[in-house]
């Protein structure tokens, strides 16, 4: 039984929920704890790492996107206490995706003659864009990703974002535990796994919807000595699907000393 979301998403980056919406979308679902972790983006009401809104307990978390030699990854923060330096490092990430958005909507109303109901701004993405486009054009969201702005797409621009380094830094100032993000989802599995040793934490519980081999992450919690996490990344309204039961909770609950 999933006790514990603690990858949700909400509409301060591309979620669906507000985040006064959360609480109750966790009493749906059952669940008692959740991990607001909004891309690059702090939670302005969270005003320190836990809270308690209507008999749910929310985490206040981040999922920061950061950059190696050779792919791009997710590390989740969670248990967030802002420091200077990370609101500086989401404030700078925030001002590179206005940019960036720009230039994308931009591209798509050049290349199909259409105006998007849609602004640069601060925690705009893809997502955004894509729903924007399928409300104009022939396009879906699908379709908007896999020929206008997916990576190697015509109006694809790529966004500026902190070293592996960096971000280990400016989250392990800030959050009472550090981990890699569904290691799955990465072009090389066992490379991102690699990364995780100065890490505190990793999502071993993610839906996937497909097989994996979950021994590399079983294996990776050993060699770093890691506490397992998990989520549902929820996007939408439903949370729960995938998360911690009662025990793997209590884990995470002590290594955050909350």
């Amino acid at each position: 039984m999933v006790v514990a979301d603690l990858h949700v998403h909400t509409t301060r980056s591309d979620g669906a929920l507000s985040f006064d919406e959360v609480p109750a979308a966790a009493n749906r679902a059952g669940v008692e704890i959740v991990a607001v972790t909004d891309h690059d983006r702090l939670q302005p009401e969270l005003d320190g790492p836990i809270a308690e809104r209507d008999g749910v307990t929310l985490l206040h978390g981040i999922e920061l996107r950061v950059e190696t030699e050779t792919q791009r990854l997710d590390l989740l923060g969670y248990g967030v206490d802002p420091t200077d330096e990370l609101r500086a490092e989401c404030d700078r990430i925030q001002r590179n995706r206005r940019e960036r958005g720009a230039r994308i909507i931009d591209c798509v109303e050049d290349r199909l003659g259409v105006s998007l109901p849609v602004e640069p701004r601060d925690g705009l993405g893809r997502p955004h864009i894509a729903r924007a486009i399928a409300e104009v054009s022939d396009h879906t969201f699908q379709s908007a990703f896999d020929e206008l702005i997916g990576g190697d797409c015509p109006c694809y621009v790529a966004r500026e974002v902190p070293s592996f380094e960096r971000g280990c830094a400016v989250l392990s100032d800030a959050c009472g535990l550090v981990g890699l993000a569904h290691p799955f989802r990465y072009p090389n599995t066992e490379a991102a796994l690699s990364r995780c040793a100065p890490l505190d934490a990793v999502e071993r519980w993610y839906p996937y919807g497909r097989t994996v081999d979950d021994s590399l992450v079983d294996d990776a919690i050993e060699r770093y000595d890691l506490v397992p996490t998990g989520g549902s990344d929820a996007h939408g309204e439903t949370l729960g699907g995938t998360g911690l039961d009662a025990a793997a909770w209590d884990r995470v609950e002590t290594a955050l000393g909350v």
